[in-house]
C-alpha cells in the first residue's frame, strides 16, 4: 500500500511537471504585443500580411482579401500564437466588392482581454460594397424606344448595357409592405453615392382610388384620367399604396389594365387590407414615366438600363446592387469590433450579427441597402456605436436579444447613431431602431426623415433615453414616433430624457375612422408597465397616447405647443373589447399565459400582472399623469369617459404663461426660477440629449 502511494505521487508530480513544460512553451509561443494584419485592393494572398504596403520587389506585402486575412489569423490561433493584447487587421483604402458575405465564425472569434479589430489604415476610406461599378453610358438611339419617351425626356435619357457588362441577376419587385415577408430589394441604381428612384407616377404625391366595384376584396378598382393609354408593356407594372390604413403599405403587381373601363386588376393577395375608395397610390417601373432627373428604369428582358442622371455621369460613379446576402455575416462570434468601414450597395443588409458575445460596430457608414442595417439577434452585449445609418431599404438597426419567459437581458445597444431615410422600400413599421427581446439600450441617437417609426419596440425593460426624434411618420396617420402595443406582459420599459418635435404626420383624411394623429410615444392597444419620465415634447400632434393599457406613469415630462399633449382611453371596453378577449384576434390572454404571467419571474417582477383579468378587465387602472408642466392650448384629453377617479392626476403645472429658456440648440428648458420646481419637478438634463463626440464621432451635425 505504502508503494502505492509512492507511486500515485510520483505520477502526479509528472504530469504536473508536463503541463508546466508545455504552458511555458505556449506561453513562449504566444506574444504579449498585440499583432498587426494588412489587407490591400491591391495586395496578394501569397504575401505575408505583415506589412501595410508592397515592397519594392513585389514579394510581400498585405493580403488581398478579407477571407485571406481571417484565415491567417485561424492558423495563429492553431499555432498558439494569438497575441495576448489581440489582432488589428488594417484595412487599406478603396473599394472591396463583396459578391459572397463576409463570415466570421466562432473560430474566429477574440477575446475580452484580446479583441481583433477590423479598420482602415489611418485615414483611407474603406467601402465593403455589394454593388458592382458600370460604364459605358450613351445616349438613347433606338426609335421605338425614343417613341416611348415623353417629348420632355427624349435627349436627356441615356442607356447602358447590363448584359454587355456581365450583369444578368436584376432581382425581382415583390409584393413586399406591412405583415409580409422580407424579400432583398431587386437590383437598384445608386449614382453620387445616392440612390436613384425607379420610375414612376406621378414623381410626386399620389393618386386616389376612385371606386372599387368589386368591393374591397376583389382585387380591382377604378382610377380617373387617362394616363395608363400611354403605357406600351403592361407586364411589370407595380403598385405602391396606403390601400386601406395609413399605417398599412405593401406593393402589388398589375395583372391588367382596362383603359376603356379605367380598371386596373392585380395579382393576389390584393393590397393590405383590400382597397378602399379614396385612398392613395402610385405607380412605378414604367419606361414611359421616365420623365424627371434622379430616374431610371431596367428593361428586363433586353438588359438595358435607361436613366436621367441628376448630374453628368463622368463626374460621379453609377452603381448597380448586386449583394442579397448581408456584406458581413457574424455567427457566433465574439470580441470583434469593426470600426470605421463604409458598408453599402446591397440588395440585402450590411451586417447581420446572430448568437456570440460583445461584437461591435462603430463609427461606420452603413448606407444605400435594399432591407436593414445592422441586424443583432440573440447573444449577449452587441452594439451600434456613433454610426450614420441613412439610405436604408428598411429597419436602420435591429437589436433583439435576451429571453422574455426568464427575462434574462441581452444587454445590446444603439448608442449616438445618426439614422435618417430609411424605409425607403417598405415604409411601415420599419423603424430606425427596432428592440425586441429583453434589457437591451437606446440611447443619444438622431433619428429624423422617415415615413413612419423611428422606435418600435417590443419587449421587457428595455430603456430609450436621450434621443432626438424629429420629423418621422411622414407618410403615415395614427401612427407613433416611438410606438408599442397589443401585449399586456411587455412591461418595464423605460423612455425618459428624449426631444420629441415637430412630429405632424399627414393631413387627416375624411374617411378616417380612426384617430389620424401622429403620437410621438404611442402604448397602443393594451401596452401596460411603462415609464415616461423627463422628456421634452415639442410641437406634436399628441405626446403620450395610453390607449386602453394600465399601470403606465408620466411623469416628470415637459410639453410645449402641442395639439394634445396626453390621451389616455379604455378601449378594451370598447371597440376594442372583442379583440382583447380570450380568443380574440389580438391574443392578449393567450399572450399572458404565454409567458406564464402568474408565476416567477412575472408574477415578481411585474406582480401587477397577476389579478389583471380577475381586476375590472380592460378598466385603464393604475395609470398615472403626475408633476409634469404644459404650455399651449391642449393638455389632456379623458376618453371613454374616463376621470380622475381612475387616473391619477396630480401636481401638474398647466399655465399659458410659464417661463422657458431657448438655447442656442433651440432645446427648450424651463427657466431656474419656475414654479414647476416648487412642487417637485426634476430639471431635465436637455443638455445631454443627442449625438456627441466621442473618439469614433469627430463632429456632431
Amino acid at each position: 500500500m505504502y508503494i502505492s502511494i509512492r507511486l500515485q505521487t510520483l505520477w502526479y508530480f509528472c504530469i504536473g511537471l508536463i503541463l508546466v513544460i508545455c504552458c511555458t512553451i505556449l506561453g513562449a509561443n504566444a506574444s504579449s504585443t498585440p499583432v498587426n494584419l494588412y489587407v490591400s485592393p491591391l495586395g496578394n494572398d501569397t504575401w505575408s500580411g505583415e506589412i501595410a504596403a508592397p515592397n519594392s520587389e513585389k514579394t510581400d506585402g498585405p493580403f488581398q482579401t478579407l477571407e485571406r486575412v481571417r484565415d491567417q489569423i485561424r492558423t495563429l490561433k492553431k499555432g498558439r500564437k494569438f497575441p495576448k493584447g489581440g489582432i488589428t487587421v488594417y484595412l487599406r483604402g478603396g473599394i472591396y466588392e463583396r459578391k459572397v458575405p463576409f463570415i466570421l465564425n466562432a473560430e474566429d472569434s477574440g477575446t475580452k482581454d484580446s479583441p481583433i479589430v477590423y479598420r482602415p489604415y489611418l485615414n483611407e476610406q474603406v467601402r465593403l460594397s455589394g454593388g458592382k461599378e458600370i460604364r459605358d453610358f450613351y445616349p438613347v438611339n433606338d426609335h421605338s424606344i425614343l417613341k416611348q419617351m415623353q417629348p420632355v425626356a427624349r435627349g436627356k435619357i441615356l442607356q447602358v448595357d447590363l448584359k454587355a457588362q456581365g450583369i444578368t441577376d436584376y432581382g425581382q419587385l415583390s409584393p413586399r409592405g406591412f405583415g409580409r415577408p422580407d424579400h432583398p430589394s431587386p437590383l437598384e441604381l445608386f449614382f453620387a453615392d445616392q440612390p436613384m428612384h425607379i420610375a414612376r407616377w406621378p414623381n410626386q404625391g399620389d393618386l386616389k382610388i376612385a371606386d372599387v366595384p368589386a368591393g374591397k376584396n376583389g382585387g380591382r378598382f377604378t382610377y380617373d384620367g387617362n394616363r395608363p393609354q400611354l403605357w406600351n408593356n403592361k407586364r411589370d407594372i407595380w403598385l405602391h399604396g396606403y390601400w386601406t390604413w395609413d399605417w398599412a403599405d405593401s406593393y402589388e403587381k398589375v395583372k391588367l389594365i382596362n383603359t376603356q373601363t379605367h380598371e386596373i386588376a392585380t395579382e393576389p393577395p390584393h393590397g393590405v387590407y383590400g382597397y378602399t375608395k379614396g385612398k392613395r397610390y402610385y405607380v412605378l417601373n414604367l419606361l414611359e414615366e421616365l420623365d424627371t432627373p434622379g430616374e431610371y428604369y431596367l428593361h428586363r428582358q433586353t438588359g438595358i438600363l435607361y436613366f436621367w442622371p441628376p448630374t453628368p455621369v463622368e463626374n460621379n460613379r453609377a452603381i448597380v446592387s448586386m449583394m442579397k446576402e448581408p456584406l458581413v455575416s457574424l455567427n457566433a462570434a465574439s470580441y470583434i469590433t469593426l470600426s470605421g468601414l463604409i458598408f453599402e450597395d446591397s440588395r440585402g443588409a450590411a451586417l447581420r450579427i446572430v448568437k456570440g458575445e460583445n461584437v461591435l460596430v462603430a463609427g461606420c457608414q452603413i448606407r444605400n441597402l435594399g432591407t436593414n442595417g445592422v441586424e443583432i439577434k440573440g447573444g449577449i452585449r452587441h452594439g451600434v456605436i456613433s454610426s450614420d445609418v441613412y439610405n436604408i431599404g428598411e429597419t436602420g438597426i435591429v437589436l433583439n436579444g435576451g429571453d422574455r419567459k426568464t427575462l434574462t437581458p441581452a444587454k445590446h445597444y444603439a448608442i449616438n447613431n445618426h439614422i435618417h431615410n430609411y424605409a425607403r422600400w417598405v415604409k411601415t413599421y420599419r423603424a430606425g431602431i427596432s428592440i425586441q427581446g429583453v434589457g437591451n439600450l437606446i440611447s443619444h441617437n438622431l433619428i429624423h426623415d422617415a415615413p413612419h417609426n423611428a422606435i418600435l419596440l417590443s419587449g421587457n425593460d428595455h430603456i430609450i433615453e436621450f434621443n432626438n426624434i424629429h420629423h418621422v411618420c411622414l407618410e403615415t396617420n395614427d401612427a407613433g414616433a416611438f410606438y408599442m402595443g397589443g401585449d399586456y406582459t411587455q412591461q418595464g420599459n423605460i423612455i425618459r430624457y428624449n426631444y420629441f418635435h415637430h412630429l405632424y404626420g399627414l393631413q387627416k383624411q375624411n374617411n378616417s375612422t380612426h384617430s389620424t394623429l401622429v403620437m410621438a410615444v404611442y402604448l397602443d392597444d393594451g401596452t401596460s408597465g411603462t415609464t415616461i419620465y423627463g422628456n421634452l415634447f415639442y410641437k406634436v400632434q399628441q405626446g403620450v397616447l395610453i390607449g386602453g393599457g394600465r399601470d403606465n406613469t408620466v411623469e416628470n415630462n415637459i410639453f410645449v405647443k402641442n395639439k394634445i399633449s396626453i390621451s389616455v382611453d379604455a378601449r378594451i371596453l370598447g371597440w376594442a373589447k372583442a379583440s382583447a378577449a380570450r380568443g380574440g384576434n389580438w391574443r392578449m390572454v393567450e399572450k399572458l399565459e404565454d409567458m406564464n404571467y402568474k408565476h416567477p419571474p412575472y408574477s415578481i417582477r411585474y406582480p401587477q400582472l397577476v389579478k389583471i383579468l380577475e381586476d375590472e378587465y380592460g378598466v385603464p387602472k393604475g395609470n398615472k399623469i403626475i408633476r409634469n408642466v404644459y404650455f399651449g392650448d391642449g393638455w389632456l384629453k379623458l376618453k371613454n369617459k374616463l376621470t380622475d377617479k381612475t387616473i391619477t392626476i396630480e401636481g401638474n403645472l398647466i399655465k399659458n404663461d410659464v417661463s422657458f429658456v431657448v438655447p442656442d440648440d433651440d432645446l427648450l428648458q424651463l427657466k431656474s426660477d419656475s414654479a414647476a420646481y416648487k412642487f417637485g419637478f426634476q430639471h431635465l438634463p436637455i443638455n445631454k440629449i443627442g449625438l456627441y463626440k466621442d473618439k469614433y464621432r469627430k463632429a456632431v451635425s
